[in-house]
């Protein structure tokens, strides 16, 4: 059986995996209508929404090793 702590992880993995997962199915069509726009543009959104998925998951274990230290 998996403690507190590790169901807790992993439910909140699942959560920001799904999410990511819907936004990365709809981003060809972002970055299409951002690139008719400003090409610019849409390939910043392509590194932002790239930066952000591992940003994420950076400040998570970021905060896991802060409160183990407790």
């Amino acid at each position: 059986m998996m403690d507190r702590d590790t169901r807790n992880a992993a439910i909140a993995a699942a959560w920001i995996m799904l999410l990511f997962g819907i936004t990365a199915f709809y981003l060809p069509t972002v970055m299409l209508a951002l690139g008719s726009y400003s090409t610019v543009l849409a390939g910043a959104f392509g590194i932002i929404f790239v930066l952000a998925f591992f940003s994420v998951f950076w400040l998570r274990a970021r905060n896991q090793r802060k409160n183990q230290g407790k």
